[in-house]
């Protein structure tokens, strides 16, 4: 069966005045599924709110744009209250409720990428409100959630019937949010561009590695954070990539990005928390360890040939700065 790892743009889902959730659905990327991988994304307008939820599945965020706030709460433990920024990776284990907020003019884009293996459907995030039209509380009756809130019915009425809106909403500019703590942020977020970079070639391209080294609560999560050649040295892909899309490499396939004129930059998770990368070019390439002999005799090259090859790129690792 032919694969098909087309890049993709999400879908919305749902929205208003607040903002926008966004989804890539299995049924359009069916490796999604195969992979047990979910993709969504928030966008926030000034003042939009995506009101507190958990999910099925654990999830890495990823602040693509703006600023914000961020409520975590862990099970069983206090709330943190947390500023976010572009750059920011934010560890998301399962059980974890979160609510979003945008206070700036500019919008809020949050980039959520997850494993969805015990979730309820492969390959897409399902969330569960505890607020609003939608919210759990709209599943009871008035008199089961009035005893168990010891609440009397008029209370009731007003927290079930009140909120209107569905998994976003605009509050008014006048309700103060809580204040980010600044000791929130430990543990909980690694900033990518600010981070101690893995690899930096200059000219060529940085790379920032999310594992539990620098950020422990990654190994709840269960993850660590284009021409793609597949099995029997076939291609599955070669297409330009735009901002935005998504595509799903499988794994131990081959892959290689080309920026173009204005650079490239992009996110990902790998299913593992603290991941094992080889690379087929460059400084650390798994060829330049192999014998001379052995790569003579795999190409069914001259000796010429086998040196010419083995002698690029030997100081040149991951990233290649573009020839003049």
């Amino acid at each position: 069966m032919e694969l098909d790892l087309s890049p993709r743009l999400p879908k919305k889902v749902y929205g208003g005045d607040g903002g926008s959730y966004f989804a890539w659905c299995p049924e359009e990327l069916p490796m999604l599924r195969d992979g047990n991988i979910g993709a969504a994304k928030l966008a926030l307008e000034k003042y939009g709110l995506a009101l507190p939820r958990y999910s099925d599945s654990p999830k890495v965020a990823y602040v693509l744009q703006g600023a914000g706030t961020a409520g975590i709460v862990l099970p069983e433990k206090e709330e943190k209250v947390i500023a976010i920024k572009k750059g920011d990776s934010i560890a998301l284990p399962f059980g974890v409720v979160t609510w979003w907020f945008n206070n700036e003019d500019t919008e809020l884009v949050v980039l959520f990428l997850g494993e969805t293996h015990k979730g309820h459907k492969a390959g897409q995030f399902t969330d569960f409100y505890l607020t609003g039209s939608n919210g759990i509380f709209t599943g009871f009756s008035t008199e089961f959630v009035g005893r168990a809130w010891d609440l009397d019915e008029t209370t009731v009425k007003k927290l079930v019937g009140s909120q209107t809106g569905n998994g976003i909403v605009k509050v008014d500019a006048s309700l103060k949010m809580p204040e980010p703590k600044k000791g929130d942020r430990e543990g909980f977020v690694l900033n990518c561009l600010e981070a101690p970079l893995d690899v930096d070639i200059k000219d060529g391209g940085r790379v920032v590695v999310l594992n539990t080294k620098n950020l422990p609560l990654v190994g709840e999560v269960g993850f660590g954070a284009d021409l793609i050649v597949g099995a029997d040295g076939k291609r599955v892909l070669e297409t330009h990539v735009k901002a935005g899309a998504l595509f799903i490499v499988p794994r131990v396939f081959v892959v290689s990005k080309i920026a173009d004129s204005d650079g490239l930059s992009w996110f990902s998770i790998v299913t593992t928390p603290d991941p094992i990368f080889t690379h087929l070019a460059g400084r650390t390439s798994v060829w330049k360890a192999l014998s001379p002999e052995v790569l003579q005799a795999a190409f069914k090259v001259d000796p010429e040939v086998e040196k010419a090859f083995r002698s690029k790129r030997t100081s040149d690792a991951i990233f290649f700065p573009p020839s003049n």
